[in-house]
Formats: structure tokens, C-alpha cells, sequence
């Protein structure tokens, strides 16, 4: 079903059946749809057996006099497929770092790499801009980076300060285009501040935190032990009723719902998935809906029990927010009510919603939730500001009643939001910054990390609030939010402002190869932890969604610094490893369901896939099962 990609990771090798005819050489364009054919574990593991023979030695002969600014250029091809393989593109191939020239007078459209640093390899062979889409990744024990430009491509030096040198080059010439600035320590200072050293010299991080972080007081009774191999096991797959998936509503109790434009398809929870066909809610025509102008309901919120859903359309006139919500009353098929958002008498809006804790949702009585826009973080409540429920009868349009909150002048540029069990907030912006609110006051946050420069399209929280992972469209980073205090106590960044020993951030990305297969176009959305609902317990596991791939990450594994794939890497650590299961459409979302159906023989619960047309439930095993994959 699934595999870790690694075979780009292979010693390269010069033998006779790898061409150095550079023009022989085919060009490789974008990865397309047709690509993505997924292969068995077995044929990659027999693949990488058959490359990992072969080594990469240099001759007298074949090493440069000159070694500046000179490399040996190989492109890969063959995607994921059994005749995957590296071919010498270029045995001498010059590189340099340019910084091009902003032209007065043309738009932005006319070339989109003026004023910013382009790494160029070859007769233009290579040029591409420096920036994260270029997914480099660094094999320092091979002197040697891959990364994607119109195809996979690596780079291998021939000395050791070579090497360091190009990663130095690169880092700089990324930080400036990021924040449009030169990268000196004191810009860099600047950007970062003195709190954050460790995000600026991950070498002089204090990695403590992230081995500590399971221990004392902070660790998890209920913890199930990691185990190295899971078998990805598709239970099964169904074609969806009623239109194309727009949104998934995972339940923790005995339905889940698919959302689309027409309706809800309500499914039944398994410790193997979700599944069942025949109980479809279609909204009724004189429902207060609106038809078309894009507002299909994107966000799907379940309250009071999973009984009632509050349905978002935030897309409004072209615009990624709304004024207001549907109130879907599940156990009859009705929409309640269209609610307004609405402070001060004005009308307001919204582009996100959220449950007010991890678990609220399973609460009957439950009658507030909290919205975010981009200036504005508070809390509705559907009753009056009396406390008592609103009658709908009386009123067309009733109005949410904005109990808590805070609308911020400006800058802020609030993306997504996500909470922890006790209702600690978490919020991503548009500038890459994640904050900090505690549950009691949403004015000011009581941490503020940097970011690394890329917007923040997702953002979660582990039930406990020690972790934060949040979702950018390359990669997606891992927050230890804990702190040692002065009096040398562990603390929550939730709860305190955190020192000037803040631990780096972990960074999960796929390789070059996977990166290209996935295609230039997409990007990763919708990063989540494995979900549970109680204390003492711990999330397992990682999953977000890239093109027609979900992608999946051990969460004990990537926090282990001896992890191997830390090893010989500058900068921020960033893991490597993972399974990915590829699907035959774009994927809308991939969540696991709610910890307690994970079942006695597997280390976590179903994982479920929904793509326009079908959702798959897809188990994690340490043994294999009777159940076909793929």
C-alpha cells in the first residue's frame, strides 16, 4: 500500500549501464497524473538492494584541478518505478548563485525570478530559483544534494569544503528571499530574536526538551510501544453518494459524514474504517441554503454530541470568508437555521471555525465554538446573552453572540486554527508566525514563534498541548511547545513565555523523488496528529495530503534525535521518513479516526481518505491480514 521512498538516497554510481551520453540525456518534464503507478514494497526493496551495490569512486583522472564551483550533475529517471536509476547528466558541471535584476516598469508576471537569488547549473541546464520548492536534501556523508527543478536532479562534490560551501550559499541565498534582506547575523536577529537562537543555530539548540518531553510529568500512561513496521492494509473502498466530497466530518462515536453540495452521506464507525451505504441527508429546497456563487460547504463542525453539524461556506463573493453558518440538525435532516455572525450590531466575517477543545464535540450540551478571520480570534455562542437558548421560530436571521474574543488593528494575518484538550488555542498567519492563546484570554498570545518565512495553510495541537504541527505548501514543522521555567519547572508555551532556550523546530518533507511525483502543482494541505480525546493518552502518528498521495510519519521516530535521518544534515533536522499512500485522485482529506478503534493487533486507529468520488479506509497492521493492497 505503502513505502518509504529512499531510493534517491542511494550511493550514486558511474557503472556502464547508467548513460554519461549527455546527448543521449531525455528531457524529463513535471511529473503528470499517469506517473504516480504505485509499486510493491517488495520490487523497491529489491530495487534499492540492487543499487545499494553499487558505489560511486572517482579516478585520478576524473577529479577536477580546478574543484570551485564544480560538481558532477546527475538527473534522475524512471519516477517510482522499477527501472528508476540515476543517469550522469554532466561530469563537470559549473554551478554559480545569481542574483538577477529587478527591471523598472515590468510586472511580476514577465519573469518571476527577478531580484531573487537562482541557482544555476550547466549551460542553463539547470536554473532554478532558491526557495523551498526546490525541495534540496542534503546527503552530507555523500558530499552530495538532490533537489527538483523541472525534474530530479543531484549534485555531487568532489571535496568536503566545496560541499559546506554550497549549503552556506544556498541557506543564505534562501533567507533573503524570504525576507528580502542579506543574511548577516544581525538581520538574521532580527527576524528571529534572541529567544529563538536555536531556530536560527539549530547546532546550539537544546534538543533536551524533545527527549524529555515524554518523561516526568508530562508522560503518557497509556502510551502503545512504536513499532518500526506497519503493513498499510486497505479495508475497503466505496464510491460516494450524492456529488463530489467538499469536506470530511470524522466522528468519534458511531457515524462519520462526507459532506457535498447536495447533502451529507452519513457512514458507520469500525474499528476498520468507515463504511456503509443507504443513509443519505439531502438539504431540502426551501432549506435557507444558497445555491451556487461558491457556497458549497467547505468546513463541516460537529456539536452537542455529534448530533448537530455547523456547515461553513467560506467563500463569499470571491472571497475566502463568510457572514455566517448553517446549523444541520442530523437526527432529522433539517437545517436549523442559517446563523449571523454579527458584533456591535455590524455584520462581520469569517474563513475559519473550530470546536472549542479537542473534544467538545462529544459534549451534548455544547453551545459555543470559536471563529477566526484574518484580524479576529473569539468565541460564539449560540445562546442569548442571557444564557438561554435562542428560539428560532421568532427570527430569520438569529445572531451568534459573541462572547469573548479580540479583533486586533492590523498585521496579524490569521490563516487556521486548531485547540488542545483544556481549550488552549493555536493559530497559524499568512507570515509563517504560529501563536500561542490560553484558554482564558484571546488579547494577547503568550507565544509567538517566527516561522520560517512560508505561510501557514493548517496548523494542530496533541491533545496534551506539547506539540504543534503546522502545515506550509513544501513541508510541514513540528513545535516542542515546553519550556523550563526559572524556577526550573516544565511548562507549556500555552501558559508561560517561553526562554531563551526555545528547542528547533523538526521539519517533515518528502524526498526529491516523491516531491516530483507528487507534481509541481500540489501541495501539502491538511496536516493532522492521530486523535484522541483523553489525558494520559499520546497521538502516534502524523498524516497530510499531497496531490493524489497521503503521506504518513511515526511521530515517536521523528522526534528521536538519533534519529538517521539527522544525521549529516546543517541547519534544522528535517525527517525523511515515511509511508505514502498513493490514491488515483487528487485527495480532499486524510484523517485517522478517534484513538479508541484502534484495535488490540494495531498501533493505531483507521486511517480514512476521502478523494472526490470514493473514501478508503486503510488500517496500519503489524501482521498481515486477509485483505488485498495495492
Amino acid at each position: 500500500m505503502g513505502a518509504s521512498h529512499s531510493r534517491e538516497g542511494l550511493e550514486l554510481s558511474d557503472e556502464s549501464d547508467y548513460s554519461d551520453n549527455e546527448e543521449s540525456e531525455e528531457h524529463y518534464e513535471d511529473a503528470t497524473e499517469d506517473h504516480a503507478t504505485p509499486v510493491s514494497t517488495k520490487t523497491l526493496d529489491e530495487l534499492d538492494s540492487k543499487l545499494k551495490s553499487l558505489k560511486l569512486k572517482y579516478s585520478s583522472s576524473e577529479t577536477p584541478k580546478n574543484l570551485k564551483n564544480v560538481a558532477k550533475l546527475y538527473l534522475h529517471v524512471g519516477g517510482n518505478t522499477p527501472k528508476a536509476k540515476w543517469i550522469i547528466s554532466q561530469k563537470l558541471a559549473h554551478y554559480e548563485f545569481i542574483k538577477t535584476l529587478k527591471i523598472e516598469g515590468d510586472s511580476e508576471d514577465d519573469n518571476e525570478d527577478e531580484g531573487f537569488w537562482v541557482l544555476k547549473v550547466g549551460n542553463n541546464k539547470i536554473r532554478a530559483r532558491v526557495s523551498t520548492d526546490m525541495q534540496l536534501k542534503m546527503f552530507g556523508d555523500q558530499r552530495r544534494v538532490d533537489f527538483v527543478d523541472n525534474g530530479v536532479w543531484a549534485l555531487k562534490f568532489f571535496v568536503d569544503d566545496e560541499y559546506r560551501n554550497f549549503i552556506t550559499k544556498f541557506q543564505d541565498c534562501l533567507f533573503e528571499n524570504v525576507y528580502g534582506m542579506e543574511a548577516t547575523e544581525a538581520n538574521k536577529m532580527k527576524i528571529y530574536g534572541k529567544e529563538f537562537i536555536g531556530w536560527l543555530k539549530p547546532e546550539e539548540s537544546d534538543d533536551a526538551m524533545w527527549e524529555d518531553a515524554d518523561s516526568g510529568v508530562w508522560k503518557g500512561s497509556g502510551k502503545t510501544p512504536v513499532r518500526d513496521s506497519q503493513d498499510l492494509l486497505e479495508e475497503f473502498e466505496e464510491a460516494v453518494t450524492g456529488g463530489g466530497i467538499q469536506s470530511l466530518a470524522l466522528g468519534a462515536l458511531d457515524n462519520s459524514f462526507l459532506v457535498n453540495d447536495s447533502g451529507v452521506q452519513v457512514v458507520k464507525n469500525f474499528s476498520h474504517g468507515i463504511h456503509g451505504k443507504g443513509v443519505y441527508v439531502k438539504f431540502d429546497e426551501n432549506d435557507k441554503w444558497e445555491r451556487g456563487g461558491g457556497s458549497t460547504p467547505k468546513k463541516a463542525l460537529l456539536m452537542r454530541g455529534e448530533t448537530n453539524m455547523m456547515l461553513m461556506s467560506p467563500f463569499k463573493e470571491g472571497k475566502s470568508r463568510s457572514t455566517g453558518i448553517h446549523q444541520l440538525d442530523i437526527e432529522t435532516g433539517k437545517i436549523v437555521t442559517e446563523w449571523k455572525f454579527e458584533k456591535d450590531g455590524t455584520d462581520i466575517t469569517m474563513k475559519d471555525i473550530t470546536n472549542d477543545t479537542k473534544g467538545s464535540q462529544l459534549d451534548p450540551s455544547e453551545s459555543t465554538f470559536l471563529g477566526l478571520d484574518d484580524n479576529r480570534l473569539c468565541q460564539w455562542d449560540m445562546r442569548d446573552k442571557k444564557g438561554i437558548v435562542q428560539t428560532l421560530a421568532n427570527t430569520s436571521s438569529p445572531v451568534l453572540n459573541w462572547t469573548q474574543g479580540h479583533q486586533f488593528s492590523r498585521g496579524t494575518n490569521f490563516q487556521c486554527f486548531a485547540t488542545t484538550g483544556d481549550g488552549s488555542i493555536v493559530v497559524g498567519s499568512l507570515d509563517g508566525k504560529i501563536r500561542l492563546y490560553s484558554k482564558t484570554s484571546m488579547r494577547q498570545a503568550k507565544t509567538a514563534f517566527p516561522g520560517l518565512g512560508s505561510p501557514i495553510t493548517h496548523v494542530d495541537v496533541t491533545y496534551d498541548g506539547k506539540w504543534i504541527l503546522g502545515t506550509t505548501d513544501t513541508y510541514l514543522i513540528l513545535i516542542c511547545t515546553l519550556l523550563t521555567d526559572k524556577d526550573g519547572k516544565t511548562k507549556s508555551g500555552f501558559t508561560g513565555r517561553m526562554g531563551n532556550k526555545i528547542p528547533a523546530p523538526r521539519l517533515l518533507k518528502l524526498t526529491p523523488v516523491d516531491a516530483h511525483m507528487a507534481g509541481a502543482n500540489n501541495k501539502f494541505h491538511g496536516g493532522h496528529f492521530s486523535w484522541v480525546t483523553e489525558s494520559g493518552k499520546q497521538e502516534r502518528h502524523l498524516v497530510a495530503a499531497v496531490g493524489k498521495f497521503s503521506v504518513i510519519w511515526n511521530f515517536q521516530q521523528v522526534k528521536d534525535s538519533a534519529h538517521r535521518c539527522y544525521q549529516n544534515q546543517q541547519g534544522l533536522k528535517s525527517c525523511y521518513c515515511y509511508k505514502i499512500v498513493p490514491k488515483d485522485e487528487s485527495i480532499i482529506e486524510s484523517r485517522f479516526m478517534h484513538d479508541k478503534y484502534a484495535v488490540s493487533d494495531s498501533p493505531e486507529a483507521p486511517l480514512v481518505v476521502a478523494t472526490p468520488m470514493k473514501v478508503t479506509s486503510i488500517s496500519m497492521s503489524g501482521k498481515k491480514r486477509g485483505h488485498g493492497t495495492s
